[in-house]
């Protein structure tokens, strides 16, 4: 039976992750550090060929996973983009402050700070998927998705490549996508409890797809950026 491994990055910092604005389905370019956290990523993954390679349908994805396989000497691999990938859609809260949304999402929910929330969230007392519930309920748009429809549309979109992909054997699997939507997907495949922290730019997640079956054996996992980090450094 064949065997795939998903390696899943979260996108280089962007010009709103830095402005620490809502960054949902509203989009935004790398900025120099970004484009910076895609190369080292890049040389991280260098020993790892990658048969495949995809990410979502937004700008800020597409230029990081551009930037990782030019990194790692893959720029000739074609790229998919994939809806079912893309990040979060916060609705009215779109470009707004970070602190903002998630604070009133801590308040709902009866946390005095959003520093509060986010200790109950690894300490076990809440879970992601209740705060992103809350945010679907604070939208006054009502265009939010709450935490099923994301994982149900993320996890379809996983599946669909898995299965494709499957069809050609044994392989390593790149995929670009973002915070909560990688968040969402892996957390009820066995994310949740290998997830020790919020996932940085450039994180990766490790996940196999045998027998039908995924399985995640890493989360956050920031040692491919610090690799490549390294790398660079010894090099200049």
């Amino acid at each position: 039976m064949s065997k795939l491994t998903f390696y899943i990055a979260r996108h280089g910092k962007t010009l709103m992750n830095t402005l620490d604005k809502v960054q949902g389905w509203c989009d935004s370019p790398l900025t120099a550090e970004g484009r910076l956290i895609a190369e080292d990523l890049g040389r991280g993954l260098k020993d790892i060929t990658f048969r495949s390679a995809y990410c979502s349908d937004l700008r800020r994805t597409l230029e990081t996973i551009k930037l990782v396989l030019k990194s790692k000497g893959q720029d000739d691999m074609p790229i998919t983009e994939i809806y079912g990938f893309r990040e979060a859609c916060f609705g009215s809260f779109e470009a707004d402050f970070n602190h903002f949304m998630w604070g009133n999402a801590a308040l709902y929910l009866h946390y005095p700070t959003l520093e509060d929330m986010n200790k109950a969230i690894f300490n076990g007392e809440i879970k992601q998927s209740e705060v992103l519930d809350t945010i679907k309920v604070l939208d006054k748009m009502g265009m939010a998705e709450n935490f099923e429809q994301l994982e149900t549309r993320t996890q379809a979109a996983l599946r669909q490549v898995a299965e494709q992909e499957l069809e050609k054997g044994d392989g390593n699997i790149l995929i670009v996508a973002h915070g909560m939507s990688i968040t969402a997907m892996l957390y009820n495949l066995g994310g949740r409890e290998k997830m020790k922290s919020f996932m940085d730019n450039g994180a990766v997640c490790k996940v196999i797809f045998e027998d039908g079956k995924f399985s995640v054996e890493s989360m956050c996992d920031m040692s491919y950026i610090e690799k490549g980090k390294l790398q660079r450094i010894q090099q200049a």
